[in-house]
This record gives C-alpha cells, sequence and structure tokens, in this order.
C-alpha cells in the first residue's frame, strides 16, 4: 500500500490521518515535514524564536536522529529554535529513562544549542517532583508572549506519543488534573516512574499544531477511541487537538486495525 493520507474518511477534518508504510518511513516524513514548518516560520518572521514541544518514548527515538540525516536540515537556523518537553520522567540528568536523552545526544549535529532545549528539572535539580512542575512552570512563564491569555511560549507544533492505555504525555486513564495549571507534578503514574511532570490538557490546547505519531496494530485500538472522540477520562488522547490542526502519524500495520 503506497503512503497516503486518508484525513478524509474520518469525521472530524482538523484531524488528518497519515499512513506509512512502517516506522522509519513516518519518522522520515514527520522530520520532512518539520525542517519545511519550522523553515517556513522562520521566513516569515526572522526576529522571532520558534518554540516547539515534544515527548519522548519511541517518537523521540526515532525522530531526532531522522532530522540530523535530511539534507534540508539546514535550511533551519536552529540556533533560532527552542525545544520544550510535555512530560518528563522525575529521574536525575542523564539518566536512561529521561525523555530528553536523544534530543540532547543530536543537539550538536543540528547545531541547536543546548541552552534551547528546556528541559524539567530532575531530583538533582529540585528537591521533589512538585518543585519541579512549579520551576518549569515559572520558565515557560518567562517565555510567554506578553499579550498571551497562556503562561506559556507559543507553541508551533507538539510532538506527542500515545501510549497502549491511551495516555498522552504523562496524563493517564483516569486522570483528573487540575486544568488550570500549565504543568503539573504526577506523583502515582501507573507505568514506571511513579513520579512525573507534565504539561496539561489546557497547555497542549495551546499549541498551534499537535503531531501524534504511533506505530504498530498494538495501539490501534486507542488510537481508533482517540480519533473517534472518545471519553479522555478513558482515552487522554482524545482530549487534546491542535488550534489549527492535528495529524496522527501511523504505519500500515495499525491503519490496517482501525
Amino acid at each position: 500500500m503506497p503512503d497516503e493520507d486518508i484525513g478524509d474518511r474520518w469525521p472530524r477534518p482538523s484531524h488528518d490521518l497519515i499512513v506509512h508504510r512502517d516506522a522509519d518511513a513516518v519518522a522520515e516524513d514527520v522530520a520532512a515535514r518539520l525542517i519545511a514548518e519550522l523553515a517556513a516560520l522562520q521566513v516569515a518572521d526572522k526576529d522571532s524564536p520558534v518554540h516547539i514541544c515534544t515527548t519522548g518514548g519511541s517518537t523521540a527515538q526515532t525522530l531526532w536522529p531522522a532530522l540530523v540525516g535530511r539534507p534540508e536540515v539546514g535550511d533551519v537556523d536552529w540556533t533560532g529554535v527552542h525545544v520544550w518537553f510535555s512530560d518528563e520522567r522525575f529521574v536525575p540528568s542523564g539518566h536512561p529513562e529521561r525523555n530528553d536523552l536523544t534530543l540532547l545526544a543530536c543537539a550538536d549535529d543540528l547545531g541547536l544549542p543546548v541552552a534551547n532545549i528546556h528541559s524539567i528539572p530532575g531530583p538533582d535539580r529540585s528537591m521533589d517532583v512538585a518543585s519541579a512542575a512549579w520551576q518549569y512552570a515559572v520558565e515557560l512563564e518567562s517565555w510567554s508572549p506578553v499579550d498571551s491569555p497562556h503562561e506559556v511560549p507559543l507553541f508551533r507544533v507538539s510532538l506527542l506519543g500515545i501510549g497502549p492505555d491511551g495516555h498522552v504525555a504523562s496524563l493517564f486513564p483516569g486522570d483528573r488534573t487540575d486544568e488550570s495549571a500549565a504543568v503539573v507534578a504526577v506523583v502515582d503514574a501507573p507505568k514506571p516512574p511513579p513520579q512525573r511532570v507534565t504539561f496539561t490538557r489546557t497547555t497542549l490546547r495551546t499549541c498551534d499544531q499537535l503531531w501524534f505519531v504511533a506505530f504498530g496494530e498494538a495501539k490501534a485500538e486507542v488510537v481508533g477511541r482517540a480519533l473517534t472522540d472518545d471519553d479522555p477520562i478513558r482515552t487522554p488522547a482524545a482530549g487534546v487537538s491542535g488550534r489549527d490542526r492535528t495529524l496522527w502519524f501511523v504505519d500500515e500495520a495499525l491503519a490496517r486495525r482501525l
């Protein structure tokens, strides 16, 4: 089956489903689109930094190396790009379970200054997970546009995965997080480690575009629930969408089971 955009099969026109043959092809397409999006934004406004946010897991492990390998990666002035994390495990810097590891490893090859990578504090930088969430909220607010009603930067693109239980960022089924906050501490995540820091749905919804990435037939059920407006308490990924657009990048194995 050739790569195709079959978003028009779904009832929500703002959600586009894009299918590729496998996870590598998905990563290459997401990388190419991200470069094009960032370059276009910089052409439109050369003086303003571009803010994006990302998560970890398989999304990060495939995307950032794919970006490094793209011949057009130099079209982006990476010194003008700031990358934030929509969630992080409360573990020390350099820990193998941290979401920021893959990006940090690719930063030099991209030309992305480490100062532009806004990592969420771990226990080596914060006394507890609640303090880490507060520190990150303060940093987010410091980059918020003066005229914005939201205490976060203007996020152009948010790269997200979806867990086999339907979780997004570190918002898990049954979550009833305080939506008035931009970022919150999680102390009892159902998968280890239990302590995490995460964006709320409110913050995710401020992003211009949300790009979900999912691979494998095992995730077909939860992706289908998210695409058809399931209860966000059962399927947290169903509770978020981009202000302008939401893209779902999936492989053929997953698409065949939808």
